[in-house]
């Protein structure tokens, strides 16, 4: 097969262990750079064009779209596949995980017990919002944030009033969520697979720090889900159209809560702790499914 992984940087860790995975398949892999994409639009002429290279007899594409090329990237992913190219994530998908209010939205709407949260958008309505949240400390949340950036945990009302005025004037969109105590820095990422969770870590924040991400020095270790847990998170990602998807989950006494739905979750943190060929599935998966095309 034909395969191309759509990715900013070849060196990065999971852009690798896809296209390694690949070779250890006998597939054709190359990486092409989505952001240097061209898009001709035509009825008669529908392409794609890279550094100046038509794209063609490409059978699979595994999109790695970071957060601040989504637009471009999911028109890319779009185009691809109204080429008749079989795309291991839909634009569709992207665009809804990628924006927490969306995401949300549509998990609690399909009953996914999330953190209660609030999007604010009336400055003067700031101090009713934060009460509605609940007992401090509260959670503040950039909506289009990754690897933690973004989110600041507020330990009184007034120091929430202060972070969000100053976001209101640079006119960036946050959220307000409930802190659970319950969860002590630690959250859970379930990483599924077509329908499948192929590995599964606990992350635990470092000391004085409250988020649990591994860019933020976090340690991990391997765990079993509950099958309550194993069920919320495989309906969470197929709430958002995810055929690869990592779900990160907190734990608490009442069951799972789900904090976001990740399109494009990194390899190396749950390759490393759980020792699973996880590139290996992906290459699986878009080898099965494209061939069903």
């Amino acid at each position: 097969m034909n395969i191309v992984v759509l990715s900013r940087n070849a060196g990065l860790y999971s852009t690798r262990s896809l296209v390694n995975a690949a070779y250890r398949r006998n597939h054709h892999v190359r990486v092409i750079d989505h952001m240097s994409c061209d898009l001709v639009i035509d009825v008669n002429d529908h392409a794609i064009y890279h550094n100046g290279e038509r794209l063609e007899g490409i059978d699979a594409i595994i999109p790695r779209i970071g957060a601040t090329a989504t637009g471009h990237g999911s028109a890319v992913i779009r185009h691809f596949v109204n080429m008749g190219v079989y795309s291991s994530l839909q634009s569709e998908a992207l665009l809804l995980s990628r924006d927490k209010l969306s995401c949300l939205q549509a998990l609690t709407a399909a009953g996914v017990p999330v953190p209660r949260s609030i999007i604010a958008k009336n400055y003067y309505s700031m101090p009713e919002m934060i009460d509605k949240v609940g007992e401090m400390p509260i959670v503040i949340k950039m909506i289009r944030g990754t690897h933690g950036l973004g989110v600041i945990l507020s330990e009184s009302k007034k120091n929430a009033e202060s972070v969000l005025e100053a976001f209101y004037k640079s006119k960036e969109k946050v959220m307000l969520q409930e802190f659970i105590h319950e969860a002590k820095g630690a959250d859970v990422r379930v990483f599924i697979v077509d329908g499948q969770i192929v590995g599964v870590m606990k992350r635990q924040a470092k000391e004085g720090e409250f988020r649990s991400n591994l860019h933020r020095g976090a340690s991990s270790k391997i765990i079993k889900l509950t099958a309550q847990e194993e069920e919320i998170a495989l309906k969470a990602a197929k709430v958002m159209g995810l055929d690869i998807a990592g779900v990160d989950m907190l734990q608490t006494s009442n069951g799972p809560l789900i904090l976001e739905v990740n399109a494009s979750p990194g390899l190396e943190g749950i390759e490393t702790t759980t020792k699973v060929d996880i590139a290996g599935k992906i290459i699986d998966m878009v080898q099965r499914n494209a061939r069903k095309r």
